[in-house]
């Protein structure tokens, strides 16, 4: 076999490990809890074969805590871009099997790089939030990752639709993204959204005064969630 023909190969088998996320177990794990895993999720979503994933190989940075021997690529979130009814979105799903879909450096790079290209090309950007929020083992690394999002939240208020869908209990940070955004949809009512009152009135204020800055645009009508 060629060199050529071996990196092909070496490709094909790398892509068949991120597809796995957590593993074959977690995804089990998965399903008995009646949830979808964040591939399966995306499928329902877009058009059949419009799917484009960005950055499906990125692992996390973080040595502490043993952390340095345990790595997943595309680490516990899934980009890129798609079609509904043929019309371009930016999506990304947090995979719960990866560490309980908790929030790392890199997975808000990941975030942050969608939002960027949806606000670019004027595209509706969808997140799917099941996370834990923070990865506890990066520290502020993660919750330096969880600024940038909210700032992309902000400079994206009034200039393309941002819609987000809750499929799993959500803590922290991974409610806060949300809050920010145009729509929000809590599927079925065993999701749990974990936010303390003082965080809740500190949104409430937020929107307020992003509102007054911005102007909501209107969702388009043919975009429909079909999760």
């Amino acid at each position: 076999m060629s060199n050529q023909l071996e990196k092909i190969q070496e490709l094909i088998e790398r892509r068949a490990t991120a597809r796995l996320g957590g593993g074959e177990k977690a995804i089990a794990k998965q399903h008995e809890k009646g949830k979808f895993t964040a591939r399966e999720r995306i499928a329902m979503l877009l058009d059949e074969g419009s799917f484009e994933e960005m950055d499906m190989f990125v692992e996390h940075r973080c040595t502490n805590f043993g952390m340095d021997k345990k790595h997943y690529p595309g680490d516990g979130v899934v980009t890129g871009c798609g079609t509904i009814d043929g019309r371009l979105v930016y999506v990304f799903a947090q995979d719960f099997t990866v560490a309980a879909g908790s929030l790392s450096e890199t997975m808000s790079l990941k975030i942050c790089k969608v939002m960027d290209q949806a606000m670019k090309m004027g595209a509706p950007c969808i997140g799917i939030n099941d996370s834990g929020g923070a990865r506890i083992q990066e520290g502020i690394n993660a919750l330096a990752g969880y600024s940038e999002i909210f700032q992309r939240n902000i400079l994206a208020s009034g200039v393309i639709p941002q819609i987000s869908g809750i499929f799993g209990p959500c803590a922290g940070g991974a409610v806060y993204s949300p809050a920010f955004r145009m729509l929000r949809s809590i599927w079925r009512a065993s999701r749990v959204l974990f936010l303390p009152m003082w965080s809740s009135l500190l949104l409430w204020i937020l929107r307020i005064t992003s509102s007054r800055l911005y102007t909501l645009c209107a969702i388009p009508s043919s975009l429909p969630l079909r999760l």
